[in-house]
């Protein structure tokens, strides 16, 4: 495998990874709303904030890869994400509306991702071969599908602490390889 494809595999595992984290909230919203009470909007919101921080913070993600590198930012931030995929799952075991909100916003640094691979990858190739790269690293906004499908069906094959933290131990283990 040359040094390209295995920059280009390791941050798109990197970024589905991160996806799937930052999407935790998401697929659970139903069982939050009802453990809960909440109304329609409470439950909005929390599936919104990591959103709208992840979407946000990218700019300073992004400024931040150009200053330390891509290699460097997606191990902070696989490393950031880890404890607040943990705290989320404490949050909703203590069925905390405003812990949930609070470890929900800063859930959002895994969805800033997105800005460090596209120059990290784009690094490694020319400019002929740019949109290839950046095509098979987009693939990895797959995280949010597996998310999606697989968070709600850990969480009845595995318990909900122990789904977090399979996505907290792959996101450290990623951070290692990367």
């Amino acid at each position: 495998m040359t040094a390209q494809s295995k920059n280009l595999a390791l941050a798109t595992l990197a970024f589905a990874i991160s996806f799937w984290a930052w999407n935790m909230i998401a697929p659970l919203g139903v069982r939050y709303a009802e453990a809960l009470d909440l109304t329609a909007g409470e439950k909005s919101l929390l599936v919104a904030t990591p959103v709208l921080v992840g979407s946000l913070g990218r700019i300073l993600a992004g400024a931040l890869t150009d200053r330390f590198g891509g290699r460097v930012m997606f191990t902070v931030l696989l490393l950031a994400t880890a404890p607040f995929v943990l705290l989320v799952a404490f949050a909703g075991e203590q069925q905390s509306y405003g812990l949930l909100l609070l470890f929900g916003f800063f859930l959002g640094i895994g969805g800033t991702t997105f800005a460090v691979g596209i120059p990290f990858v784009n690094a490694w190739y020319a400019a002929d071969r740019r949109g290839f790269a950046t095509g098979v690293f987009g693939a990895g906004m797959g995280g949010t599908a597996l998310s999606a499908f697989f968070t709600p069906r850990f969480v009845e094959w595995f318990g909900y602490g122990v789904t977090h933290l399979i996505i907290a131990v792959a996101l450290v283990a990623v951070a290692l390889l990367v």
